[in-house]
């Protein structure tokens, strides 16, 4: 098993975005899988002790998943994830806010880009946030973002390897 795995995790305030890639040891096809089901999604998205909990989830361009990362005490900070681009297995663009629990959006927001790629057995997955604002990027990065997408990582990776085994 891989144990050195690239993690490059880069913050451009000028720019006001994040820049992230991420290798793992798994198939593309699972870790796309990951990235794309919101029944797996719930499974790490959420850095411990929280939990992800989707309300709906519709990944086709124009679809769009509204979830909330849900604290041990209850308390539940929601998003709306709208999808604009998704080539299989390959890309997928969104657009991210923060929301309340009706749904109402917090703009300003943030453009994602995942691009997925497959060599020898490992996937890489790089991702671009562009932030519609620098306050909304600080606002993430006051939020534990950094710390927070690293522990969701790390659990995605352990359901990967759990996966792989079946």
């Amino acid at each position: 098993m891989e144990t050195n795995l690239l993690f490059e995790f880069t913050v451009n305030k000028p720019d006001q975005t994040v820049l992230i890639t991420r290798e793992f040891n798994a198939e593309l096809p699972l870790v796309w899988e990951a990235f794309t089901t919101k029944e797996l999604l719930d499974q790490w998205v959420a850095p411990k002790p929280w939990s992800s909990k989707t309300k709906y989830m519709d990944f086709k361009v124009g679809g769009r998943r509204f979830y909330a990362m849900v604290s041990p005490e209850g308390l539940a900070r929601w998003a709306v994830q709208e999808y604009t681009s998704i080539t299989p297995k390959t890309n997928f663009k969104m657009y991210n806010t923060f929301a309340d629990e009706n749904e109402n959006k917090e703009l300003p927001g943030s453009d994602w880009n995942y691009d997925f790629s497959e060599h020898n057995g490992l996937t890489k997955v790089s991702i671009t946030i562009v932030n519609d604002s620098l306050a909304r990027l600080e606002k993430m990065i006051e939020m534990g973002f950094e710390q927070g997408f690293k522990m969701s990582i790390d659990n995605l990776e352990k359901l990967l390897a759990t996966l792989s085994k079946k």
